[in-house]
């Protein structure tokens, strides 16, 4: 198993590097194993995702710190593939935001993003709303002060140029690389044009959420110093798909056996390290 160091050391390897690379979204121990088996160089645990698997609930900030992380280090402790974390708004101000910084590292975590939107959405807004640039340095600042690890990575995350234009993402991406993050992450970037203003106004490595077809070329991406591009997150999707029609399937009267889509007996004995098991239960139990 290797130290949280390590991993975060292989996360840097990743940010600081010359490639683009699409993470694995995961979401609990046996999909982030999956990823890390597949050769996925980074997993990521999404506040949504975090949302959907804890609570069974959308993404709107109900999910509490103390879930969140307690669910990142259910995936750290069973596998090794480097972890970053949508840790949205830090679940509160500048001194929640190094709480926060001080809980995910302690669960193993290489990387998180901190943004700058105002969570949860106030009542009668219609729409998301940002920080003042001032508040969101501040939780910036705030997460860099709080990380003990110098490795682990801290992402200033906005949705500016979605939110409120492009002059607005490439302000808060100045300041946030003033403030001393590691790196940018940026939501609502649509077009190449947009893109290239953000890459010429900031020396850091960048992170894109969500994409178009015009942003899905890695080679240009990579040029642009974005070195992760998120693709969405699918798998849980997939696999609540794959629940309801096995449910469904075994309500309506198909016999177990005659069930499709299950996995194999192999897929199953990697994902939970049966073979790891079986040594220990040999060794520590006298079996054998």
């Amino acid at each position: 198993m290797t130290s949280w160091t390590d991993r975060r050391k292989a996360f840097r390897a990743v940010i600081e590097g010359d490639a683009c690379v699409h993470p694995g979204s995961v979401f609990d121990p046996m999909s982030a194993r999956i990823a890390q088996d597949l050769g996925f160089e980074v997993g990521m645990l999404a506040g949504s995702t975090g949302s959907l698997t804890v609570l069974g609930a959308p993404d709107l900030i109900t999910l509490t710190l103390t879930e969140f992380a307690a669910q990142a280090l259910r995936i750290n402790r069973a596998a090794e593939i480097p972890l970053m974390v949508d840790a949205d708004h830090g679940y509160g101000n500048a001194l929640n935001v190094m709480r926060t910084v001080q809980e995910l590292e302690t669960a193993g975590v290489s990387g998180m993003s901190i943004e700058d939107t105002e969570l949860p959405r106030p009542y009668g807004e219609p729409r998301p709303r940002m920080l003042s640039v001032e508040e969101g340095v501040g939780k910036m600042r705030a997460a860099m002060a709080a990380k003990e690890d110098p490795a682990l990575v801290v992402a200033g995350r906005t949705s500016a140029v979605a939110i409120a234009g492009l002059d607005e993402g490439v302000r808060r991406a100045r300041a946030y690389e003033a403030a001393g993050v590691d790196a940018i992450f940026m939501v609502g970037v649509e077009t190449r044009a947009q893109l290239d203003a953000i890459a010429a106004a900031t020396t850091l490595p960048l992170i894109l959420g969500g994409g178009t077809p015009e942003l899905k070329d890695k080679t240009y991406l990579a040029a642009r110093r974005v070195r992760i591009a998120l693709q969405g997150h699918q798998p849980i999707m997939a696999a609540q798909q794959a629940v309801h029609a096995t449910l469904k399937a075994l309500r309506d009267g198909v016999d177990p056996k005659d069930l499709t889509g299950l996995p194999g007996k192999d897929l199953m004995r990697v994902a939970t390290r049966s073979d790891a098991y079986d040594r220990w239960t040999k060794d520590y139990l006298g079996d054998g």
